[in-house]
């Protein structure tokens, strides 16, 4: 059974940087896009970048363009989010996703 865990979350102040790591279980995890999302308090959840499966290739909402860096470790079954620049519009719950299956979140907290 495919399970998700991530990590790295923290208190960062404004301009700072953090990296998140979502550890993968299961056989299915070299098969599927895995996604990262967030969600702030009263907010709607929102993707924040994706890494494809069998070409790596990338993608990233418009407010975290050069800013953050998803990347995957396929021997350690994790993948990375990279988070620099860190503004107070970035705190929320950070989430992997990954064939429907979600992590439990990681909270990110910037302060100004």
């Amino acid at each position: 059974q495919l399970q998700l865990v991530e990590s790295g979350g923290g208190s960062v102040q404004s301009g700072g940087s953090l990296t998140l790591s979502c550890l993968a279980s299961g056989e299915i995890y070299n098969s599927y896009t895995v996604s990262w999302f967030r969600q702030a308090p009263g907010k709607e959840r929102e993707l924040v970048a994706q890494i494809a499966s069998f070409d790596d290739r990338t993608d990233y909402a418009d407010s975290v363009k050069d800013r953050f860096t998803i990347s995957k470790d396929k021997a350690r079954r994790t993948v990375y989010l990279h988070m620099n620049s860190l503004t107070p519009e970035d705190s929320a719950e950070y989430y992997c996703s990954m064939a429907g299956v979600w992590g439990q979140g990681t909270q990110v907290t910037v302060s100004s």
